[in-house]
Protein backbone atom coordinates (compact mmCIF):
# COMPACT_ATOMS: atom_id res chain seq x y z
CA UNK A 1 0.00 0.00 0.00
CA UNK A 2 1.22 3.51 -0.85
CA UNK A 3 1.81 5.41 2.38
CA UNK A 4 3.66 8.56 1.35
CA UNK A 5 4.66 10.49 -1.78
CA UNK A 6 7.22 13.29 -1.80
CA UNK A 7 7.70 15.38 -4.94
CA UNK A 8 10.42 18.04 -5.28
CA UNK A 9 10.92 20.43 -8.22
CA UNK A 10 8.74 18.42 -10.57
CA UNK A 11 6.71 20.41 -13.15
CA UNK A 12 5.14 23.28 -11.17
CA UNK A 13 5.40 21.45 -7.84
CA UNK A 14 8.25 22.85 -5.77
CA UNK A 15 7.67 20.68 -2.70
CA UNK A 16 4.73 18.35 -2.12
CA UNK A 17 4.37 15.82 0.68
CA UNK A 18 1.31 13.57 0.67
CA UNK A 19 0.24 10.85 3.09
CA UNK A 20 -2.12 8.08 2.02
CA UNK A 21 -4.19 5.47 3.80
CA UNK A 22 -6.32 2.52 2.76
CA UNK A 23 -9.59 3.07 0.95
CA UNK A 24 -10.50 5.38 -1.93
CA UNK A 25 -8.76 8.73 -2.29
CA UNK A 26 -10.15 11.32 -4.71
CA UNK A 27 -7.93 13.96 -6.37
CA UNK A 28 -9.80 16.99 -7.69
CA UNK A 29 -9.07 20.53 -8.76
CA UNK A 30 -9.58 22.93 -11.59
CA UNK A 31 -8.29 22.07 -15.05
CA UNK A 32 -4.58 22.84 -15.28
CA UNK A 33 -4.11 22.97 -11.51
CA UNK A 34 -1.67 20.04 -11.63
CA UNK A 35 -3.68 16.94 -10.77
CA UNK A 36 -1.64 14.97 -13.26
CA UNK A 37 1.52 15.79 -11.28
CA UNK A 38 0.67 13.18 -8.65
CA UNK A 39 0.01 10.41 -11.16
CA UNK A 40 2.93 11.34 -13.39
CA UNK A 41 5.23 11.36 -10.36
CA UNK A 42 3.94 7.94 -9.32
CA UNK A 43 4.54 6.70 -12.85
CA UNK A 44 8.17 7.85 -12.66
CA UNK A 45 8.60 6.19 -9.27
CA UNK A 46 7.33 2.99 -10.93
CA UNK A 47 10.03 3.22 -13.60
CA UNK A 48 8.23 5.32 -16.24
CA UNK A 49 10.08 7.26 -18.91
CA UNK A 50 11.83 10.40 -17.65
CA UNK A 51 11.75 13.76 -19.42
CA UNK A 52 14.17 16.59 -18.64
CA UNK A 53 11.40 19.05 -19.47
CA UNK A 54 9.54 17.95 -16.35
CA UNK A 55 12.21 19.41 -14.05
CA UNK A 56 10.96 22.65 -12.53
CA UNK A 57 12.41 25.72 -14.21
CA UNK A 58 15.49 26.94 -12.37
CA UNK A 59 16.04 23.66 -10.46
CA UNK A 60 18.97 21.31 -10.96
CA UNK A 61 16.92 18.16 -10.59
CA UNK A 62 13.52 16.72 -9.78
CA UNK A 63 13.20 14.14 -7.03
CA UNK A 64 10.29 11.75 -6.42
CA UNK A 65 10.07 9.36 -3.46
CA UNK A 66 7.23 6.87 -2.96
CA UNK A 67 6.97 4.85 0.26
CA UNK A 68 5.03 1.60 0.47
CA UNK A 69 3.94 -0.77 3.20
CA UNK A 70 4.68 -4.24 1.79
CA UNK A 71 3.75 -6.23 4.90
CA UNK A 72 0.73 -7.69 3.04
CA UNK A 73 2.43 -8.11 -0.35
CA UNK A 74 4.34 -11.42 -0.11
CA UNK A 75 5.35 -11.31 -3.78
CA UNK A 76 7.08 -7.95 -3.33
CA UNK A 77 8.71 -8.97 -0.05
CA UNK A 78 10.06 -12.16 -1.61
CA UNK A 79 11.42 -10.18 -4.58
CA UNK A 80 13.14 -7.69 -2.26
CA UNK A 81 14.72 -10.50 -0.25
CA UNK A 82 16.02 -12.19 -3.42
CA UNK A 83 17.61 -8.92 -4.54
CA UNK A 84 18.96 -8.29 -1.01
CA UNK A 85 17.02 -5.02 -0.89
CA UNK A 86 14.57 -5.91 1.87
CA UNK A 87 14.00 -3.48 4.73
CA UNK A 88 11.50 -5.06 7.12
CA UNK A 89 7.94 -4.18 6.06
CA UNK A 90 8.69 -0.97 4.18
CA UNK A 91 9.83 -0.22 0.67
CA UNK A 92 11.00 3.17 -0.62
CA UNK A 93 11.26 3.85 -4.35
CA UNK A 94 13.13 6.97 -5.43
CA UNK A 95 13.73 8.56 -8.79
CA UNK A 96 16.01 11.52 -9.46
CA UNK A 97 15.99 13.35 -12.83
CA UNK A 98 18.56 15.99 -13.74
CA UNK A 99 17.79 19.02 -15.90
CA UNK A 100 19.96 17.39 -18.60
CA UNK A 101 17.60 14.42 -18.65
CA UNK A 102 19.77 11.91 -16.79
CA UNK A 103 17.85 9.64 -14.47
CA UNK A 104 18.83 7.60 -11.42
CA UNK A 105 16.72 5.00 -9.60
CA UNK A 106 16.92 3.71 -6.02
CA UNK A 107 15.19 0.97 -4.00
CA UNK A 108 15.51 1.30 -0.24
CA UNK A 109 18.42 3.67 -0.73
CA UNK A 110 20.37 1.33 -3.03
CA UNK A 111 21.03 2.35 -6.68
CA UNK A 112 19.32 0.01 -9.11
CA UNK A 113 18.67 -0.36 -12.85
CA UNK A 114 15.38 1.01 -14.17
CA UNK A 115 14.28 -2.49 -15.10
CA UNK A 116 14.24 -3.47 -11.42
CA UNK A 117 12.18 -0.40 -10.55
CA UNK A 118 9.63 -1.37 -13.21
CA UNK A 119 9.53 -4.99 -12.10
CA UNK A 120 8.95 -4.13 -8.45
CA UNK A 121 6.58 -1.25 -9.29
CA UNK A 122 4.32 -3.67 -11.15
CA UNK A 123 3.84 -5.61 -7.91
CA UNK A 124 2.95 -2.49 -5.92
CA UNK A 125 0.69 -0.39 -8.14
CA UNK A 126 -1.48 -0.58 -11.24
CA UNK A 127 -2.33 2.66 -13.07
CA UNK A 128 -5.45 2.88 -15.26
CA UNK A 129 -5.71 5.99 -17.39
CA UNK A 130 -8.12 7.41 -19.94
CA UNK A 131 -5.47 6.71 -22.56
CA UNK A 132 -6.22 3.04 -22.08
CA UNK A 133 -9.37 3.64 -24.08
CA UNK A 134 -7.19 3.60 -27.17
CA UNK A 135 -5.22 0.54 -26.06
CA UNK A 136 -8.57 -1.15 -25.49
CA UNK A 137 -9.03 -1.14 -29.26
CA UNK A 138 -6.01 -3.43 -29.72
CA UNK A 139 -6.29 -7.21 -29.60
CA UNK A 140 -3.01 -7.47 -27.68
CA UNK A 141 -4.68 -5.62 -24.79
CA UNK A 142 -7.68 -7.97 -24.91
CA UNK A 143 -5.47 -11.03 -24.64
CA UNK A 144 -3.48 -9.53 -21.76
CA UNK A 145 -6.62 -8.58 -19.80
CA UNK A 146 -8.21 -12.01 -20.28
CA UNK A 147 -5.05 -13.83 -19.19
CA UNK A 148 -4.79 -11.61 -16.10
CA UNK A 149 -8.44 -12.25 -15.25
CA UNK A 150 -7.93 -16.00 -15.76
CA UNK A 151 -4.81 -16.00 -13.59
CA UNK A 152 -2.99 -17.49 -16.57
CA UNK A 153 -0.08 -15.05 -16.90
CA UNK A 154 2.50 -17.70 -15.89
CA UNK A 155 0.99 -20.29 -18.21
CA UNK A 156 0.95 -17.71 -21.03
CA UNK A 157 4.63 -16.94 -20.39
CA UNK A 158 5.46 -20.66 -20.41
CA UNK A 159 3.55 -21.08 -23.68
CA UNK A 160 5.44 -18.18 -25.23
CA UNK A 161 8.75 -19.68 -24.06
CA UNK A 162 7.78 -23.08 -25.55
CA UNK A 163 6.90 -21.38 -28.83
CA UNK A 164 10.26 -19.59 -28.87
CA UNK A 165 12.12 -22.88 -28.35
CA UNK A 166 10.07 -24.55 -31.11
CA UNK A 167 10.70 -21.63 -33.48
CA UNK A 168 14.46 -21.64 -32.88
CA UNK A 169 14.61 -25.38 -33.61
CA UNK A 170 12.37 -24.92 -36.68
CA UNK A 171 14.67 -22.22 -38.05
CA UNK A 172 17.72 -24.37 -37.38
CA UNK A 173 16.11 -27.31 -39.19
CA UNK A 174 15.09 -25.19 -42.18
CA UNK A 175 18.59 -23.79 -42.45
CA UNK A 176 19.98 -27.32 -42.23
CA UNK A 177 17.67 -28.45 -45.02
CA UNK A 178 18.53 -25.48 -47.24
CA UNK A 179 22.21 -26.20 -46.81
CA UNK A 180 21.85 -29.96 -47.15
CA UNK A 181 24.25 -30.25 -50.13
CA UNK A 182 26.87 -28.09 -48.46
CA UNK A 183 26.42 -29.99 -45.22
CA UNK A 184 26.87 -33.36 -46.95
CA UNK A 185 30.07 -32.15 -48.63
CA UNK A 186 31.28 -30.91 -45.27
CA UNK A 187 30.51 -34.27 -43.68
CA UNK A 188 32.51 -36.11 -46.35
CA UNK A 189 35.49 -33.79 -45.87
CA UNK A 190 35.31 -34.13 -42.11
CA UNK A 191 35.19 -37.93 -42.34
CA UNK A 192 38.33 -37.98 -44.48
CA UNK A 193 40.20 -35.55 -42.21
CA UNK A 194 39.16 -37.30 -39.01
CA UNK A 195 40.15 -40.70 -40.43
CA UNK A 196 43.60 -39.30 -41.31
CA UNK A 197 44.01 -37.94 -37.82
CA UNK A 198 42.70 -41.18 -36.33
CA UNK A 199 45.39 -43.11 -38.21
CA UNK A 200 48.03 -40.64 -37.05
CA UNK A 201 46.79 -41.13 -33.48
CA UNK A 202 49.01 -38.44 -32.08
CA UNK A 203 49.11 -38.39 -28.29
CA UNK A 204 49.60 -35.35 -26.07
CA UNK A 205 53.33 -34.81 -25.49
CA UNK A 206 54.36 -37.48 -28.03
CA UNK A 207 55.98 -35.03 -30.46
CA UNK A 208 58.21 -33.54 -27.75
CA UNK A 209 59.28 -36.99 -26.56
CA UNK A 210 60.10 -38.08 -30.13
CA UNK A 211 62.16 -34.97 -30.78
CA UNK A 212 64.22 -35.65 -27.62
CA UNK A 213 64.73 -39.28 -28.64
CA UNK A 214 65.73 -38.24 -32.18
CA UNK A 215 68.35 -35.88 -30.77
CA UNK A 216 69.90 -38.69 -28.71
CA UNK A 217 69.84 -41.31 -31.51
CA UNK A 218 71.30 -38.97 -34.12
CA UNK A 219 74.33 -38.26 -31.86
CA UNK A 220 74.97 -41.88 -30.78
CA UNK A 221 78.57 -42.06 -32.08
CA UNK A 222 79.52 -38.84 -30.33
CA UNK A 223 77.92 -40.08 -27.12
CA UNK A 224 79.91 -43.35 -27.26
CA UNK A 225 83.24 -41.64 -28.01
CA UNK A 226 82.82 -39.06 -25.26
CA UNK A 227 81.70 -41.69 -22.75
CA UNK A 228 84.71 -43.95 -23.56
CA UNK A 229 87.10 -41.01 -23.09
CA UNK A 230 85.43 -40.26 -19.77
CA UNK A 231 86.06 -43.86 -18.65
CA UNK A 232 89.76 -43.52 -19.42
CA UNK A 233 90.01 -40.21 -17.61
CA UNK A 234 88.26 -41.56 -14.55
CA UNK A 235 89.94 -44.93 -13.96
CA UNK A 236 91.78 -46.62 -16.84
CA UNK A 237 94.79 -44.41 -17.45
CA UNK A 238 98.01 -43.89 -15.49
CA UNK A 239 97.10 -40.26 -15.20
CA UNK A 240 93.43 -40.96 -14.54
CA UNK A 241 91.55 -39.07 -11.89
CA UNK A 242 91.39 -42.18 -9.70
CA UNK A 243 95.18 -42.70 -9.94
CA UNK A 244 95.98 -39.09 -9.16
CA UNK A 245 93.67 -39.00 -6.16
CA UNK A 246 95.13 -42.28 -4.93
CA UNK A 247 98.64 -40.81 -5.18
CA UNK A 248 97.63 -37.66 -3.27
CA UNK A 249 96.03 -39.78 -0.59
CA UNK A 250 99.17 -41.96 -0.32
CA UNK A 251 101.40 -38.90 0.17
CA UNK A 252 99.30 -37.66 3.07
CA UNK A 253 99.03 -41.05 4.66
CA UNK A 254 102.91 -41.30 4.70
CA UNK A 255 103.41 -38.16 6.80
CA UNK A 256 105.82 -38.80 9.71
CA UNK A 257 103.40 -37.32 12.22
CA UNK A 258 99.66 -37.15 12.50
CA UNK A 259 98.32 -33.71 11.52
CA UNK A 260 94.81 -33.17 12.89
CA UNK A 261 94.22 -30.21 10.56
CA UNK A 262 94.45 -32.58 7.56
CA UNK A 263 91.95 -35.13 8.89
CA UNK A 264 89.02 -33.66 6.95
CA UNK A 265 91.11 -33.45 3.81
CA UNK A 266 92.07 -37.13 4.09
CA UNK A 267 88.37 -37.99 4.48
CA UNK A 268 87.42 -35.94 1.41
CA UNK A 269 90.13 -37.56 -0.74
CA UNK A 270 89.00 -41.00 0.37
CA UNK A 271 85.37 -40.21 -0.55
CA UNK A 272 86.49 -38.77 -3.90
CA UNK A 273 88.43 -41.95 -4.70
CA UNK A 274 85.34 -44.05 -4.03
CA UNK A 275 83.00 -41.80 -6.08
CA UNK A 276 85.42 -41.59 -9.04
CA UNK A 277 85.73 -45.35 -9.04
CA UNK A 278 81.94 -45.78 -9.00
CA UNK A 279 81.53 -43.17 -11.76
CA UNK A 280 84.06 -45.04 -13.88
CA UNK A 281 82.23 -48.34 -13.34
CA UNK A 282 78.93 -46.72 -14.36
CA UNK A 283 80.48 -45.22 -17.48
CA UNK A 284 82.07 -48.55 -18.43
CA UNK A 285 78.74 -50.37 -18.15
CA UNK A 286 77.03 -47.60 -20.15
CA UNK A 287 79.59 -47.91 -22.97
CA UNK A 288 79.31 -51.70 -22.98
CA UNK A 289 75.48 -51.63 -23.09
CA UNK A 290 74.93 -48.61 -25.33
CA UNK A 291 74.21 -49.40 -28.94
CA UNK A 292 73.49 -47.03 -31.82
CA UNK A 293 70.10 -47.96 -33.32
CA UNK A 294 69.83 -46.66 -36.88
CA UNK A 295 66.55 -48.53 -37.40
CA UNK A 296 64.95 -46.82 -34.39
CA UNK A 297 66.31 -43.48 -35.57
CA UNK A 298 64.69 -43.99 -38.98
CA UNK A 299 61.44 -44.99 -37.31
CA UNK A 300 61.42 -41.88 -35.08
CA UNK A 301 62.26 -39.57 -37.97
CA UNK A 302 59.51 -41.10 -40.12
CA UNK A 303 57.00 -40.60 -37.32
CA UNK A 304 58.05 -36.98 -36.84
CA UNK A 305 57.84 -36.40 -40.59
CA UNK A 306 54.23 -37.62 -40.59
CA UNK A 307 53.38 -35.29 -37.72
CA UNK A 308 55.02 -32.26 -39.35
CA UNK A 309 53.34 -33.00 -42.67
CA UNK A 310 49.88 -33.27 -41.09
CA UNK A 311 50.40 -29.96 -39.27
CA UNK A 312 51.45 -28.20 -42.48
CA UNK A 313 48.43 -29.63 -44.27
CA UNK A 314 46.05 -28.04 -41.80
CA UNK A 315 48.18 -24.91 -41.38
CA UNK A 316 48.63 -25.31 -37.66
CA UNK A 317 51.51 -26.14 -35.36
CA UNK A 318 52.21 -29.79 -34.44
CA UNK A 319 51.30 -28.97 -30.83
CA UNK A 320 47.78 -27.97 -31.96
CA UNK A 321 47.02 -31.26 -33.74
CA UNK A 322 45.39 -33.13 -30.79
CA UNK A 323 42.95 -30.27 -30.05
CA UNK A 324 42.26 -29.85 -33.77
CA UNK A 325 41.53 -33.57 -34.04
CA UNK A 326 39.05 -33.30 -31.16
CA UNK A 327 37.35 -30.28 -32.71
CA UNK A 328 36.85 -31.95 -36.09
CA UNK A 329 35.55 -35.12 -34.44
CA UNK A 330 32.96 -33.15 -32.47
CA UNK A 331 31.80 -31.25 -35.58
CA UNK A 332 31.45 -34.51 -37.48
CA UNK A 333 29.45 -36.06 -34.67
CA UNK A 334 27.18 -32.98 -34.59
CA UNK A 335 26.45 -33.07 -38.31
CA UNK A 336 26.46 -36.82 -38.85
CA UNK A 337 23.90 -38.30 -36.51
CA UNK A 338 24.39 -35.80 -33.66
CA UNK A 339 22.10 -33.05 -32.42
CA UNK A 340 22.74 -31.06 -35.59
CA UNK A 341 21.68 -33.88 -37.91
CA UNK A 342 18.42 -33.74 -39.84
CA UNK A 343 17.01 -36.75 -38.01
CA UNK A 344 17.84 -35.37 -34.58
CA UNK A 345 16.51 -31.91 -35.40
CA UNK A 346 13.27 -33.34 -36.77
CA UNK A 347 12.78 -35.42 -33.62
CA UNK A 348 13.63 -32.42 -31.44
CA UNK A 349 11.18 -30.22 -33.35
CA UNK A 350 8.40 -32.76 -32.87
CA UNK A 351 9.17 -32.93 -29.14
CA UNK A 352 9.04 -29.13 -28.80
CA UNK A 353 5.79 -29.01 -30.79
CA UNK A 354 4.20 -31.55 -28.48
CA UNK A 355 5.28 -29.53 -25.43
CA UNK A 356 3.88 -26.34 -26.95
CA UNK A 357 0.57 -28.01 -27.82
CA UNK A 358 0.19 -29.28 -24.25
CA UNK A 359 0.77 -25.83 -22.71
CA UNK A 360 -1.28 -24.02 -25.34
CA UNK A 361 -4.15 -26.47 -24.83
CA UNK A 362 -4.13 -25.82 -21.08
CA UNK A 363 -4.07 -22.08 -21.79
CA UNK A 364 -7.04 -22.39 -24.13
CA UNK A 365 -9.04 -24.23 -21.47
CA UNK A 366 -8.30 -21.52 -18.90
CA UNK A 367 -9.18 -18.76 -21.34
CA UNK A 368 -12.48 -20.38 -22.34
CA UNK A 369 -13.54 -20.80 -18.72
CA UNK A 370 -12.51 -17.27 -17.82
CA UNK A 371 -14.08 -15.69 -20.92
CA UNK A 372 -17.59 -16.76 -19.96
CA UNK A 373 -17.10 -15.47 -16.41
CA UNK A 374 -15.56 -12.22 -17.63
CA UNK A 375 -18.45 -11.57 -20.04
CA UNK A 376 -20.99 -12.10 -17.25
CA UNK A 377 -19.16 -9.87 -14.79
CA UNK A 378 -18.69 -7.06 -17.31
CA UNK A 379 -22.35 -7.31 -18.32
CA UNK A 380 -23.31 -6.79 -14.67
CA UNK A 381 -21.09 -3.71 -14.41
CA UNK A 382 -22.39 -2.30 -17.72
CA UNK A 383 -25.93 -2.65 -16.46
CA UNK A 384 -25.02 -0.54 -13.43
CA UNK A 385 -23.44 2.00 -15.79
CA UNK A 386 -26.78 2.43 -17.66
CA UNK A 387 -25.76 0.19 -20.54
CA UNK A 388 -27.99 -2.85 -19.91
CA UNK A 389 -28.62 -3.53 -23.58
CA UNK A 390 -24.94 -3.71 -24.50
CA UNK A 391 -23.76 -7.27 -25.00
CA UNK A 392 -20.07 -7.87 -24.29
CA UNK A 393 -18.40 -10.93 -25.83
CA UNK A 394 -14.87 -12.23 -25.38
CA UNK A 395 -14.31 -13.99 -28.69
CA UNK A 396 -11.69 -16.73 -28.99
CA UNK A 397 -10.87 -17.25 -32.66
CA UNK A 398 -9.01 -20.52 -33.21
CA UNK A 399 -5.85 -20.18 -35.25
CA UNK A 400 -6.18 -22.68 -38.09
CA UNK A 401 -2.88 -21.85 -39.79
CA UNK A 402 -1.38 -25.01 -38.36
CA UNK A 403 1.69 -23.25 -37.04
CA UNK A 404 2.31 -22.50 -33.35
CA UNK A 405 1.97 -18.84 -32.35
CA UNK A 406 3.60 -17.04 -29.42
CA UNK A 407 0.26 -16.25 -27.78
CA UNK A 408 -1.23 -19.75 -28.05
CA UNK A 409 -3.83 -21.42 -30.25
CA UNK A 410 -6.27 -18.52 -30.62
CA UNK A 411 -6.64 -14.82 -31.23
CA UNK A 412 -8.68 -12.95 -28.61
CA UNK A 413 -10.89 -9.99 -29.31
CA UNK A 414 -13.49 -8.08 -27.27
CA UNK A 415 -16.72 -7.62 -29.23
CA UNK A 416 -19.84 -5.64 -28.35
CA UNK A 417 -23.35 -5.44 -29.62
CA UNK A 418 -24.74 -1.98 -28.87
CA UNK A 419 -28.36 -2.91 -29.52
CA UNK A 420 -30.39 -6.12 -29.14
CA UNK A 421 -30.54 -8.21 -32.28
CA UNK A 422 -27.35 -6.80 -33.74
CA UNK A 423 -24.32 -9.07 -34.15
CA UNK A 424 -21.36 -8.42 -31.90
CA UNK A 425 -18.63 -6.45 -33.63
CA UNK A 426 -15.23 -5.05 -32.67
CA UNK A 427 -15.10 -2.15 -30.21
CA UNK A 428 -13.56 0.19 -32.78
CA UNK A 429 -16.53 -0.25 -35.12
CA UNK A 430 -19.31 -0.08 -32.59
CA UNK A 431 -18.50 1.93 -29.47
CA UNK A 432 -18.68 5.71 -29.39
CA UNK A 433 -16.29 7.76 -27.24
CA UNK A 434 -18.66 7.88 -24.27
CA UNK A 435 -19.60 4.22 -24.59
CA UNK A 436 -15.97 3.21 -24.86
CA UNK A 437 -15.24 5.16 -21.67
CA UNK A 438 -17.87 3.27 -19.73
CA UNK A 439 -16.95 -0.09 -21.25
CA UNK A 440 -13.33 0.59 -20.34
CA UNK A 441 -14.29 1.41 -16.76
CA UNK A 442 -16.39 -1.74 -16.47
CA UNK A 443 -13.50 -3.87 -17.75
CA UNK A 444 -11.00 -2.19 -15.46
CA UNK A 445 -13.24 -2.55 -12.42
CA UNK A 446 -13.83 -6.25 -13.07
CA UNK A 447 -10.16 -7.01 -13.77
CA UNK A 448 -9.06 -4.91 -10.79
CA UNK A 449 -11.27 -6.97 -8.47
CA UNK A 450 -9.20 -10.04 -9.25
CA UNK A 451 -5.90 -8.18 -9.21
CA UNK A 452 -3.33 -8.93 -6.53
CA UNK A 453 -1.89 -5.42 -6.91
CA UNK A 454 -2.81 -3.59 -3.68
CA UNK A 455 -2.86 -0.01 -5.05
CA UNK A 456 -5.02 0.88 -8.05
CA UNK A 457 -4.91 4.29 -9.72
CA UNK A 458 -7.70 5.58 -11.99
CA UNK A 459 -6.93 8.70 -14.03
CA UNK A 460 -10.15 10.35 -15.26
CA UNK A 461 -11.66 7.06 -16.40
CA UNK A 462 -15.06 8.66 -15.76
CA UNK A 463 -14.77 11.12 -18.65
CA UNK A 464 -18.04 11.36 -20.56
CA UNK A 465 -20.10 9.97 -17.67
CA UNK A 466 -22.64 11.95 -15.68
CA UNK A 467 -25.92 11.86 -13.82
CA UNK A 468 -26.94 8.76 -11.94
CA UNK A 469 -24.28 6.75 -13.71
CA UNK A 470 -21.63 8.91 -12.09
CA UNK A 471 -22.93 7.90 -8.67
CA UNK A 472 -22.63 4.25 -9.67
CA UNK A 473 -19.04 4.86 -10.79
CA UNK A 474 -18.29 6.30 -7.36
CA UNK A 475 -19.77 3.25 -5.67
CA UNK A 476 -17.69 0.92 -7.87
CA UNK A 477 -14.47 2.74 -7.11
CA UNK A 478 -15.18 2.93 -3.40
CA UNK A 479 -15.98 -0.79 -3.27
CA UNK A 480 -12.55 -1.44 -4.73
CA UNK A 481 -11.08 0.83 -2.07
CA UNK A 482 -12.80 -1.16 0.66
CA UNK A 483 -10.60 -4.13 -0.26
CA UNK A 484 -7.38 -2.22 -0.80
CA UNK A 485 -6.32 1.22 -1.93
CA UNK A 486 -7.69 3.29 -4.83
CA UNK A 487 -6.49 6.69 -6.05
CA UNK A 488 -8.87 8.42 -8.44
CA UNK A 489 -8.48 11.67 -10.40
CA UNK A 490 -12.04 12.81 -11.14
CA UNK A 491 -14.12 15.75 -12.32
CA UNK A 492 -17.38 14.23 -11.04
CA UNK A 493 -18.75 15.44 -7.69
CA UNK A 494 -20.76 12.24 -7.38
CA UNK A 495 -17.50 10.26 -7.42
CA UNK A 496 -15.53 12.60 -5.15
CA UNK A 497 -18.31 12.63 -2.55
CA UNK A 498 -18.00 8.88 -2.02
CA UNK A 499 -14.24 8.75 -1.43
CA UNK A 500 -12.66 7.94 1.93
CA UNK A 501 -10.11 10.74 1.56
CA UNK A 502 -10.06 13.81 -0.63
CA UNK A 503 -7.01 15.67 -1.98
CA UNK A 504 -7.52 19.11 -3.55
CA UNK A 505 -5.04 20.39 -6.12
CA UNK A 506 -4.65 24.10 -6.85
CA UNK A 507 -2.05 26.43 -8.27
CA UNK A 508 -0.99 29.98 -7.49
CA UNK A 509 1.47 32.56 -8.75
CA UNK A 510 4.06 34.27 -6.60
CA UNK A 511 6.95 36.48 -7.74
CA UNK A 512 6.28 35.60 -11.38
CA UNK A 513 6.54 31.88 -10.61
CA UNK A 514 3.73 29.31 -10.66
CA UNK A 515 3.36 26.75 -7.89
CA UNK A 516 1.13 23.75 -7.32
CA UNK A 517 -0.42 23.07 -3.92
CA UNK A 518 -2.02 19.80 -2.80
CA UNK A 519 -3.92 19.65 0.48
CA UNK A 520 -5.97 17.07 2.32
CA UNK A 521 -9.51 18.36 2.85
CA UNK A 522 -11.52 18.00 6.04
CA UNK A 523 -15.27 17.37 5.84
CA UNK A 524 -16.17 21.05 5.37
CA UNK A 525 -13.43 21.46 2.78
CA UNK A 526 -14.78 18.45 0.94
CA UNK A 527 -18.29 19.89 0.93
CA UNK A 528 -16.96 23.17 -0.46
CA UNK A 529 -15.02 21.35 -3.19
CA UNK A 530 -18.05 19.23 -4.16
CA UNK A 531 -20.03 22.49 -4.36
CA UNK A 532 -17.38 23.97 -6.64
CA UNK A 533 -17.52 20.89 -8.83
CA UNK A 534 -21.31 21.20 -8.97
CA UNK A 535 -21.65 24.91 -9.65
CA UNK A 536 -18.26 26.23 -10.70
CA UNK A 537 -17.20 29.58 -9.26
CA UNK A 538 -20.78 30.67 -8.50
CA UNK A 539 -21.25 29.28 -4.98
CA UNK A 540 -24.84 29.65 -3.81
CA UNK A 541 -26.61 28.43 -0.70
CA UNK A 542 -28.47 25.96 -2.87
CA UNK A 543 -25.21 24.66 -4.33
CA UNK A 544 -23.69 24.25 -0.89
CA UNK A 545 -26.82 22.53 0.40
CA UNK A 546 -26.78 20.16 -2.56
CA UNK A 547 -23.08 19.48 -1.99
CA UNK A 548 -23.65 18.78 1.71
CA UNK A 549 -26.49 16.42 0.89
CA UNK A 550 -24.41 14.63 -1.76
CA UNK A 551 -21.43 14.30 0.59
CA UNK A 552 -23.55 13.04 3.49
CA UNK A 553 -25.30 10.55 1.26
CA UNK A 554 -22.06 9.41 -0.33
CA UNK A 555 -20.50 8.68 3.06
CA UNK A 556 -23.61 7.15 4.60
CA UNK A 557 -24.35 4.82 1.70
CA UNK A 558 -21.42 2.63 2.56
CA UNK A 559 -21.99 2.32 6.32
Amino acid sequence: MLTELTVSNYAIAEKVELHFSRGMTALTGETGAGKSIVLDALGLAMGGRADAGAVRHGAKRADITASFDVSRIPEARHWLEEQELDDAEHCILRRSISKEGRSRAFINGQPCPLSQLKELGGMLMDIHSQHQHQSLLRKETHRKLLDEFAGAETLADDTRAAWKTWRQTHQKLEQRRQNADEAEARIQLLRYQVEELDRLALQDGEQEALEQEQAQLSQADEVLHSSHQAVLLCTEDDNSAASLVRQALHQLEQLPVEVPALADTLQMLGDAQIQISEAGDNLRRFVEDYEADPARLAEVEERLSSIYQMARKHRITPEELPDFHQKLSEELAELDGGEGSLEKLEAELEEHRTHFDELAGQLTDKRQQAAANLDQRIAEELAQLSMPSVQFVTHLNRNDAGEPAPHGLEDIEFLVSANPGQPARSLAKVASGGELSRISLAIQVVVAQTSTTPTLVFDEVDVGIGGGTAEVVGRLLRSLGDNGQVLCVTHLPQVAAQSHQHLFVSKFTESDATYSRIETLDDQGRIDEVARMLGGMDMTKQTLAHAREMFTKGQATHH
